[in-house]
């Protein structure tokens, strides 16, 4: 996990996603054309939630997140994505 120098507002959270599957179970190698987003990823930075709503996640906790979920950025050469916490659906044990 990268150390950067973002710290989201409010209810969001940054989140650094899961590199992409590269061979199936079967172990056939997927092309890039073919790879799907990933849909689970590692939070980077929470913000301090509102006066309604604390923080329940933290940095460091394994998410799951909706496909469509964030919106993508790439600071210092890594991509990261910044989404509400409403937009995480779990927490990976």
């Amino acid at each position: 996990m990268a150390n950067i120098n973002i710290k989201p507002l409010a209810d969001r959270v940054l989140v650094e996603p899961a590199a992409a599957e590269e061979k199936t179970a079967g172990g056939i190698i997927i092309p890039d054309t073919a790879k799907e987003k990933p849909m689970k990823g590692t939070i980077v930075a929470v913000g301090d939630g509102t006066k309604e709503q604390p923080m329940t996640v933290k940095s460091g906790d394994k998410v799951l997140y909706g496909k469509y979920a964030g919106t993508e950025i790439s600071v210092d050469g890594n991509d990261y994505l910044i989404m509400r916490e409403s937009d995480i659906y779990a927490v990976i044990g």
